[in-house]
């Protein structure tokens, strides 16, 4: 591992990668890309049969191959920070990124510019986007992507969760974390990331704020993430998402720091409520027969959803403009995460066992767009 990077702290990359060829070049190409380079890159190869591991030395990365990971994600990271944390100092830094995403270019350094200016913060995650591609799908996710960058932007004094697509901790930090595992917070004493959580990235964030940490994104920290191919893989990860995410906050059980997710939860049914019920209900008035009094009031409230929803867009061009324009796509959209958000609760609440699903990609490359 080489020396000390600008303000004296080294950059350890760490990608977990399965089964990942179609894209480990291309994430480590845009790792090769920026204006501050990482000190070292380590490929965490999980359970691959595939050329993951193969790509990655050829693209100058070191590989690390998980032994008996049946904990996903987190074990295989938890394998790999057991290896590296002893060769690392206290002021050092990890990012964490996934295989199948890409980095702006100047990430690493937006990220250490925010961590040194302030030592409150913990962790900083990436602000992420949608790769490009073709579809009308694949434009409903980017423009939800848009939208909730937009949202942290606005928010300013932290985020709700450190994107597992790109997140740099500090070392001190990880340390910490380990060290309250299985008695300040859930997980095995020792261990980094908590095995049992479906979404560890959800997890990790409340136990850097339940520490006292921030966590921010900044709005450089920009970064390309795959989109899900077919409703069907869409489906199988965002039930992920909603389950993981209620798993998360039942172990770190209730406390200031898991009272504004739980008010979240609660406050997303508003915001599909308002969404969905303003058309159902114009729609039940025509199926029914009824005469459509057009009072101004609720014009003017039509008006302004769809001024918010064209304003909130926008960053996503024409295409995303004008995907919204057409107004059924996104409702059926809305639709679909508010059944997700349903059948999220309904596996909580029955205490279904929750599967992990990897899509496999094809030899098509990962490529920027928003």
């Amino acid at each position: 591992m080489g020396a000390h990077t600008a303000g004296g702290s080294r950059v350890v990359t760490v990608v977990p990668a399965h089964d990942e060829e179609a894209s480990i070049a291309l994430t480590l190409g845009s790792l090769r890309r920026q204006s501050v380079p990482p000190d070292a890159v380590y490929v965490v190869a999980d359970n691959c049969t595939d050329r993951t591991a193969d790509i990655a030395i050829a693209h100058g990365a070191t590989v690390f191959t998980t032994e008996a990971n049946v904990d996903k994600k987190a074990g295989a990271l938890n394998q790999a920070l057991d290896r590296l944390l002893p060769q690392l100092d206290d002021d050092d830094l990890v990012l964490v990124m996934d295989a199948d995403s890409l980095l702006g270019d100047d990430w690493i350094a937006t990220a250490l510019r925010a961590l040194h200016r302030d030592p409150a913060i913990g962790a900083v995650g990436g602000i992420f986007y949608g790769e490009g591609g073709s579809g009308m799908l694949a434009q409903l996710q980017r423009n939800e992507y848009v939208r909730y960058a937009r949202d942290v932007l606005r928010r300013g004094r932290g985020v709700w969760v450190l994107t597992g697509t790109s997140t740099m901790l500090r070392v001190s930090v990880l340390r910490e974390i380990a060290e309250a595992r299985g008695r300040s917070l859930p997980g095995r004493r020792g261990e980094f990331y908590d095995r049992a959580a479906l979404t560890e990235d959800m997890e990790i964030t409340l136990a850097c704020l339940r520490l006292g940490y921030r966590c921010v994104s900044p709005g450089r920290c920009s970064t390309t993430t795959e989109l899900m191919p077919t409703w069907r893989d869409l489906w199988r990860q965002r039930l992920r998402w909603q389950r993981g995410a209620l798993d998360n906050l039942r172990t770190h059980g209730v406390n200031r720091t898991t009272l504004p997710y739980l008010f979240q939860q609660l406050w997303a049914v508003c915001g599909f409520a308002v969404i969905i019920g303003y058309p159902l209900l114009f729609g039940t008035t025509l199926a029914m027969g009824q005469p459509i009094v057009l009072h101004p009031f609720w014009l003017g409230v039509g008006a302004l959803c769809v001024a918010d929803r064209l304003i909130t867009v926008r960053k996503a061009g024409w295409r995303g403009i004008g995907v919204t324009l057409l107004f059924v796509p996104e409702m059926i959209y809305d639709f679909f995460r508010l059944a997700v958000y349903v059948a999220g609760w309904r596996d909580a609440v029955l205490r279904r066992t929750p599967r992990w699903h990897h899509v496999t990609r094809s030899a098509t490359a990962l490529t920027e767009g928003r």
